[in-house]
């Protein structure tokens, strides 16, 4: 059989116990894999276990948890002769779900074994990769106030997210920052700034999803200066497919670009985990830095 290192977040969805690590084993034996099961119980020995397999020539890593467990695994992945198997045991899954790969597990396992190589994009900002998109602004504020909520109340994740945005949309606060993008300087005052790798759609009822993770480019989102009611606006437009129209609202595809601000430190959200970074922020695409294996 051919074996694969299998890292799996121990507390991604309902948790894990070491009675699934055996069901998981047998699973991929199932169809012709060999699996070195590990339930990591950080993002560190993700990361850990994730090197120590590339140094050993894994010909294939799989992460299993949602996008911030694929993530700590894929940067150690990526640009090394390893394939990257995607279980989807997340929440929302935005990674997999865009790139085709099932979210049923049986299905997802098949595809590690029966599926094809593709080389996708990742973006980075000041060394730090992200697979799907990164922010400023609001959202990371509200991961904050959210992981604060659920380790001190004891509150579930949705609910500690809605009180989270709440209290976010109270505070409302706004970035001052300059974009260094195509040759030019742009000066915005927003409250939030969203950068995808690759395009990404954001009119209609699919927003939120990207048919290409292949065209060595980011995407960049922000609203300059919206009210909270300028923001619902914002939304209604989306929805009604006349975004693009908005004076209010930048929309633009670049392979790098550069956010400068006067803060010493920011919040940056990367596929949903949010860390503290010294500005300039310098991001750009890698093109086919990482293959994933997909149906």
């Amino acid at each position: 059989m051919t074996p694969v290192t299998v890292i799996v977040n121990a507390g991604a969805g309902q948790g894990y116990r070491g009675e699934w690590a055996a069901m998981l084993r047998d699973r991929f034996a199932a169809v012709g894999l060999e699996a070195d099961v590990t339930l990591a119980g950080s993002g560190q020995e993700m990361i850990d276990v994730a090197r120590e397999a590339v140094d050993d020539g894994a010909k294939v890593v799989v992460a299993g948890g949602g996008d911030g467990t694929l993530n700590a695994v894929a940067s150690v992945v990526v640009d090394s002769p390893a394939a990257f198997g995607v279980l989807p045991l997340g929440t929302l899954n935005h990674f997999a779900r865009d790139l085709g790969v099932p979210l049923a597990l049986d299905d997802a396992i098949a595809t590690i074994a029966h599926g094809r190589p593709m080389a996708v994009d990742v973006g980075e900002v000041n060394g730090r990769i992200f697979l799907n998109n990164s922010s400023l602004g609001l959202y990371p504020d509200i991961v904050r106030d959210r992981v604060k909520q659920q380790r001190r109340l004891g509150r579930g994740k949705w609910l500690a997210f809605c009180w989270a945005s709440l209290s976010a949309l109270h505070r409302f606060p706004f970035l001052s920052l300059r974009l260094h993008v195509h040759g030019s300087e742009h000066a915005r005052r927003t409250p939030f700034v969203f950068i995808g790798n690759n395009a990404y759609t954001m009119e209609g009822f699919n927003i939120g999803e990207r048919t290409r993770l292949d065209c060595g480019q980011l995407s960049l989102y922000m609203a300059q200066r919206p009210t909270r009611f300028g923001l619902v606006r914002l939304a209604c437009h989306a929805l009604a497919g006349r975004l693009a129209q908005a004076r209010d609202f930048d929309m633009l595809l670049a392979e790098d670009l550069t956010i400068h601000t006067r803060r010493k430190l920011v919040r940056v959200a990367t596929d949903g985990e949010v860390s503290l970074m010294a500005p300039p922020l310098n991001y750009r695409s890698r093109p086919g830095a990482l293959t994933v294996i997909v149906p």
